[in-house]
C-alpha cells in the first residue's frame, strides 16, 4: 500500500513543483511570456483575472526571484513540455558502463589477446574496462607477475583508451581502470 502511494507521489512530484493561480502568496509578480500584451511587474489580482480571460493558468515559474517571475499558460501542456524536457536531459546524459576482465597470474598468451580483444570491443563501444589479476591462495607471491600482465594490458591498450586508475593490490587483486579515448569527430 504504502509503495504505491510512493509511486502516485513520485509521478506527482513535478506539479508540486510549481505552485498556481490562488496558491501563489506574493502581492506583485512579474508576468512574462509571448502572450503577455502588457510584461512587466503587476499585481496578483491583474495577473489572476488576465489569467482567467485568456481561460489559462498562471504559473509561478521562478518563486525566489523578486518579485516571482509567472507565466499564463495551460498548466497541464506546461507539465507535459517540462516533462519532455527532462526526459531528453536524462536521455543525453551518457550511461558509464564498466567492464571486467580477468586475468590470473599465470594468464597465456592465447587467453590474453582473447580478453585483448574483448577489451578493444568494450573501449570502442564507449565503455570503462576494469581489469585484475585475481590471486588464488599462495599465488599472490607472484604479484609481480600480475603487475607485468596488466602493464603489458595497458601497453596494448594504449591506442583505444587511457590508464584512469593505476593497477594497485586491493586484498586478492590487483585492479587497474581503463577509459576510452574521446571519440574523433570526423
Amino acid at each position: 500500500m504504502q509503495n504505491r502511494q510512493h509511486m502516485h507521489n513520485k509521478k506527482d512530484e513535478l506539479e508540486y513543483q510549481y505552485s498556481i493561480n490562488e496558491q501563489i502568496k506574493a502581492k506583485m509578480v512579474r508576468l512574462v511570456g509571448d502572450n503577455i500584451p502588457n510584461p512587466g511587474i503587476v499585481s496578483i489580482q491583474e495577473a489572476l483575472k488576465l489569467a482567467q480571460e485568456m481561460e489559462l493558468d498562471l504559473i509561478e515559474i521562478s518563486p525566489n526571484a523578486q518579485p516571482p517571475v509567472c507565466k499564463i499558460l495551460d498548466f497541464q501542456k506546461f507539465l507535459y513540455q517540462q516533462k519532455k524536457k527532462q526526459k531528453e536531459i536524462k536521455a543525453k546524459t551518457a550511461k558509464v558502463v564498466v567492464k571486467e576482465i580477468r586475468f590470473g597470474p599465470n594468464t597465456d598468451d592465447h587467453d590474453y589477446n582473447f580478453k585483448l580483444k574483448h577489451a578493444i570491443n568494450f573501449l570502442q563501444e564507449g565503455n570503462k574496462v576494469k581489469a585484475f589479476v585475481f590471486f588464488k591462495g599462495r599465488s599472490i607471491l607472484y604479484a609481480d607477475q600480475g603487475k607485468e600482465i596488466l602493464d603489458r594490458f595497458v601497453k596494448d591498450l594504449e591506442e583505444y583508451g587511457k590508464l584512469e586508475q593505476e593497477p594497485k593490490l586491493e586484498g586478492k587483486r590487483m585492479i587497474l581502470m581503463i577509459s576510452p579515448l574521446p571519440k574523433k569527430k570526423n
